[in-house]
């Protein structure tokens, strides 16, 4: 053994020194096997990272994106396509077309023979279904006065709508709304369809006016709805990064089967929150992933995306292969199953009651060196309230994907569009009234068209 430049045998030392010795090797030993696991841990990461299979990480964010191979969705017994007894669709004739084109022979093609006195008899028929060409049409509101007997000179009344000596009309600004908001499309695509399709030229800022101005009129629907959502009993809550002028901005999202509020803020805390719903949700149950200030919204209760917690626990049985995120695993699971079996359990149903006993028994479980676990398992113990709601409430969800398809929409009108340079205000407002329209089965052009057709004093 060496110490320093001197080779010392282990016969030269006494009992006490080996001893000693020995105690330094256990405590060497020790060191060494904590290193050992905290460089493995780190170096698990770089083998296992975080993608869009086994967490939330979107799919732009995957190293090399990796095809899409993996998901929570079990492969089903079913033949791809549609399934037996699904009916098909197609072209069907009308009994009433708008013109019909007569097709008669006016002689023979074989001989040439005049036919034109000959008795024409129907054989078949077919039709085509296709759109005129689109032309504006321009309609004059001419005022006119009569003297009463009294000597008043009463004018015409022009219809509320109609504010300036010449203006666009309602369907244009309806269509202008639809095409960005719903449809997604840019300013510039906008113009020239307008330009080529509709045969009418438009700037581009008369396009960023028309749904400034109908954003406008359709704040006071905005406010109705989001006084629905705080006051609804189940409510799914999401947000999301956008970019807005290259600055970074968060979409936020409300919503139920009913509704759906949006915002858009440079906030991603509870600021935002407060500021739409400063009491929360006193009668609702929120649906949210983990992110904190979802959580301590203050609320009647809340309930976790469990799909969300699958896809963690799937990077963790990745990472740390630990036996207890693959029970855990199983159990949500399980849960999922009896959701499917009955909408709703009472407190005391057996099924719940060895649910919520396996839950607990999981909970208590200590976990050694897996630290990324070890640390979701503390989540879980946090919001243990917040993991079964779905099972004591039929229109509770297990997962917040409603929310998520919501928030997607904001991410699709970037792809095409680049990022809002300015009107996010307005597009949180319109898609708002757009998704609740959505929702209630009302047409969505339509809705807008009733819209524009307000007055200032009448949206107020």
């Amino acid at each position: 053994m060496k110490s320093g430049s001197k080779n010392i045998s282990l016969q030269d030392l006494s009992t006490d020194e080996l001893i000693s010795k020995i105690e330094e090797l256990f405590v060497l030993v020790a060191a060494l096997k904590k290193e050992n696991a905290e460089l493995r841990l780190e170096l698990a990461k770089y083998k296992h990272p975080k993608n869009s299979r086994n967490s939330s990480v979107p799919p732009s964010q995957d190293e090399n994106r990796p095809r899409q191979t993996r998901s929570l969705r079990q492969k089903s017994d079913k033949k791809p396509g549609a399934q037996k007894g699904h009916t098909g669709s197609n072209l069907s004739m009308t009994d009433s077309p708008d013109e019909i084109i007569e097709l008669v022979a006016s002689y023979c093609n074989i001989c040439g023979e005049d036919l034109k006195e000959k008795e024409a008899i129907y054989k078949s028929k077919r039709q085509v279904i296709d759109i005129p060409p689109i032309f504006p049409v321009v309609t004059e509101y001419k005022c006119y006065e009569k003297v009463c007997s009294c000597g008043h000179h009463q004018q015409g009344t022009y219809p509320n709508h109609i504010t300036n000596h010449v203006q666009y009309g309602a369907r244009i600004t309806a269509l202008t709304c639809y095409f960005s908001v719903y449809q997604y499309m840019p300013f510039k695509r906008m113009q020239s369809m307008f330009s080529q399709v509709f045969n009418l030229s438009l700037s581009q800022g008369t396009l960023v006016n028309m749904i400034e101005k109908t954003a406008s009129k359709a704040i006071p629907l905005y406010e109705e709805i989001r006084n629905y959502i705080e006051q609804s009993d189940i409510i799914g809550a999401d947000e999301t990064g956008i970019k807005v002028n290259g600055d970074k901005f968060w979409g936020w999202i409300w919503q139920n089967l009913n509704a759906t509020f949006i915002a858009i803020t440079q906030n991603r805390g509870k600021q935002t929150i407060e500021k739409y719903f400063p009491n929360g949700f006193l009668d609702g149950i929120i649906i949210s992933d983990r992110w904190k200030p979802q959580l301590d919204t203050n609320a009647k209760g809340h309930q976790l995306c469990i799909p969300h917690l699958l896809r963690n626990l799937a990077y963790l049985v990745e990472l740390e292969n630990t036996q207890w995120a693959k029970d855990i695993n199983k159990l949500f699971l399980k849960a999922l199953r009896l959701k499917r079996n009955k909408k709703e359990y009472e407190k005391n149903d057996v099924e719940v009651v060895q649910l919520e006993k396996e839950l607990d028994s999981l909970l208590m479980e200590n976990l050694d060196e897996s630290k990324k676990t070890n640390t979701f398992k503390k989540s879980m113990i946090k919001n243990r309230d917040a993991i079964f709601q779905f099972l004591y409430h039929s229109k509770v969800p297990p997962d917040n994907n409603a929310s998520e398809r919501g928030v997607r929409n904001f991410k699709v009108k970037q792809k095409i569009s680049g990022q809002f340079k300015s009107g996010h205000k307005a597009y949180a407002i319109l898609r708002s009234v757009v998704d609740t329209s959505i929702k209630n089965s009302a047409s969505i052009f339509e809705n807008i068209i009733l819209l524009a057709m307000l007055d200032s004093n009448q949206a107020e």
